[in-house]
């Protein structure tokens, strides 16, 4: 059995965050990595995909500005990024090793895994936000012979069967997947639930640039702490595809996408659609305008008198949608679940769960001495589970660890 100090699970953006500030700060460690450094980047997303923050949120801890901050990185750029920058620090890697369970044992942990056994002091789960796939219990009940996946699986258009395609959920990924799909002429109907409006950029600036100035990503839970149950806000739908091009409903309207409400069920070979689509675009309307108002206010306050003026956003107008289509007839072969993700920690043999079934935590530290949680969503700020923002949720749980760390070795000297 090899020994560690520290144990960090995944060698995402998290992960390797944590791993700069500990190898700095010469503190012994070791990232396991189930597949590759960046996993997920790598075969959980469709080829065409671009990161949704531009550059300058896009970068992690002691890495150099980007030359195009306002820019958009692709996917492949971006793994190419988290492998140079493991390289630059001599990030402590061990890919190709899966985690298979993690128990308490003689006042530190240890970690089973498919290539051997680990002691540790501490360890730190990094395994990602977006973790488990999540598909609802409707999706059993659908037509035989319709294909189905979840976005995770999507790659490209030639992947599919030819034929039209349903998307479920308007969330980020919904929307950019179906209109990838239009693009390259399949039929696409959108299923839309709760989900949320921005323009890609207000006042002549990238909507993040005015979230940032106005304090929005910087709110801590402790501001906001609706964000913490399941009446969260759903996330931003972006894209960064084009040069981050605008991306809305109405959008997916005009490029020819059938906009439905939410899907409630099936009847044979008939998808059944509920009456709730003005419902949801209205709600997604009004936490915008919101939003606007806010950084409307701060401009004002500011006193910049070289922004551009407020403009007027269009409210979303679509045809009236049906409750009831037909995969048969419109030609609909596909359904792709863009229903987000859940956490699943199977291999965690240590009792750190809350009610919900997510880990509890105060700002990634569990009430298990030496065991810790990073790139959570909300996990401090709003900020946390973006890539730029993981870097003071790494920063602050290295102090801890080291702190931890030198107070076990003075309790044991003693």
């Amino acid at each position: 059995m090899k020994d560690v100090r520290t144990l960090i699970v995944g060698a995402g953006q998290a992960g390797l965050a944590l791993s700069r500030y500990l190898t700095r700060m010469g503190h012994q460690h070791v990232l396991l990595e189930r597949g590759r450094i960046g996993e997920r980047w790598r075969s959980q997303r469709w080829e065409s995909m671009a990161l949704l923050t531009p550059n300058w949120m896009s970068r992690l801890p002691g890495s150099s500005p980007d030359a195009d901050p306002d820019g958009f990185t692709g996917k492949d750029d971006f793994v190419a990024y988290l492998d140079s920058y493991a390289r630059a620090f001599g990030a402590p890697v061990r890919q190709g090793v899966s985690v298979l369970d993690v128990s308490e044992a003689g006042g530190g942990f240890l970690v089973r895994t498919d290539a051997g056994d680990w002691g540790a002091d501490n360890v730190v789960i990094a395994s990602g936000y977006a973790d488990e796939p999540r598909v609802p219990a409707v999706a059993a009940a659908a037509a035989a012979g319709v294909v189905q996946l979840h976005s995770s699986a999507y790659r490209a258009p030639g992947q599919l069967p030819a034929g039209g395609v349903l998307v479920v959920g308007a969330g980020p990924s919904g929307q950019q997947i179906a209109l990838d799909l239009r693009r390259a002429g399949r039929p696409v109907v959108i299923a839309v639930g709760r989900h949320a409006r921005m323009p890609r950029r207000y006042r002549g600036r990238d909507i993040w640039r005015w979230l940032d100035a106005n304090g929005s990503l910087d709110q801590s839970l402790e501001e906001v702490p609706r964000e913490r149950g399941p009446s969260s806000s759903p996330s931003l739908a972006l894209s960064g595809a084009c040069g981050g091009e605008q991306l809305d409903l109405a959008v997916l309207a005009a490029a020819g996408v059938v906009v439905t409400g939410r899907l409630r069920g099936w009847s044979g070979r008939h998808a059944l659609f509920a009456d709730d689509l003005v419902a949801s675009v209205e709600d997604a309307e009004m936490r915008m305008r919101r939003v606007l108002a806010k950084i409307d206010r701060h401009i004002e306050a500011a006193g910049d008198r070289c922004v551009a003026p407020a403009e007027l956003i269009p409210s979303v107008e679509s045809a009236p949608p049906p409750e009831i289509v037909d995969l048969a007839a419109a030609g609909i072969s596909t359904v792709i679940w863009a229903t987000g993700y859940q956490r699943s920690y199977p291999w965690l043999s240590v009792d750190v769960f809350g009610g919900d079934g997510e880990i509890a935590h105060h700002r990634g530290i569990t009430e298990v001495p030496g065991l810790y949680a990073l790139g959570l969503r909300f996990q401090h700020r709003r900020s946390s589970h973006f890539i730029a923002g993981v870097g003071e949720d790494a920063r602050f749980l290295a102090r801890e660890i080291l702190a931890g760390s030198a107070g076990a070795r003075a309790a044991a000297a003693g």
